[in-house]
């Protein structure tokens, strides 16, 4: 039995079927929309707003890294997502699985770009925030955090951070004066994203200076 050749018409089509690994948004499209929804729930006033808006950002992301796994820039975007999603009722650490597979695409953007700041400066914050049975360290943390404001100074996140691992160590006044520029920052460069947990971290941070004095 003879296979029917491929005619000149056939040929032609087949180069116009949609590979299903290029279907769709573009990974750089996908990445901006995951960033975009991250940004809008850290905006939302509602939990649940900030449920959906990190849980469409968190679709987007894992879209973005099944196309692109060396994209560093799309496991960020995962990351910020998977993360704010145990921020949503607070600091405290909601899921221990939930944690570690924010964890697996922090390395894994660290991994791919070494010097991603937005991601040095998440590692950081992970780092002074987690107890060291979990692989926290202070120190390092801070150090991290002080490296990349020094590098990029319109940092908001990695101020806040600072502060308030200042603050936990008595370093009231540090602290304040850390969270005040970050506040400052975040509005000159109209961060709506950051506004309102600046205003909140500095409101605290001068709630625990004053009962220090």
């Amino acid at each position: 039995m003879k296979c029917f050749p491929i005619t000149l018409s056939l040929a032609i089509a087949l180069l116009f079927v949609a590979d299903p690994a290029s279907a769709g948004p573009p990974v750089q499209q996908l990445t901006a929309d995951a960033m975009r929804e991250c940004a809008l729930g850290r905006q939302a006033q509602t939990r649940t707003e900030r449920v959906q808006h990190f849980a469409q950002g968190q679709a987007f992301g894992e879209q973005a890294v099944e196309k692109d796994d060396l994209s560093p820039d799309a496991h960020f975007s995962l990351f910020c997502n998977l993360g704010e999603q145990l921020r949503i009722d607070g600091e405290s650490l909601t899921s221990l699985f939930g944690f570690r597979r924010m964890m697996k695409e922090l390395n894994r953007t660290l991994e791919l770009a070494p010097d991603h700041l937005d991601a040095l400066s998440a590692k950081g914050t992970v780092l002074v925030r987690i107890p060291a049975f979990m692989g926290g360290d202070k120190e390092k943390g801070e150090t991290l955090l002080r490296q990349v404001i020094a590098r990029e100074p319109a940092s908001v996140n990695a101020r806040l951070s600072l502060a308030k691992s200042y603050c936990a160590n008595g370093r009231h006044e540090e602290a304040v004066a850390i969270a005040t520029k970050a506040l400052d920052l975040a509005q000159s460069l109209q961060r709506a994203d950051f506004i309102p947990e600046a205003r909140q971290v500095l409101s605290q941070l001068r709630a625990q200076a004053a009962k220090g004095n």
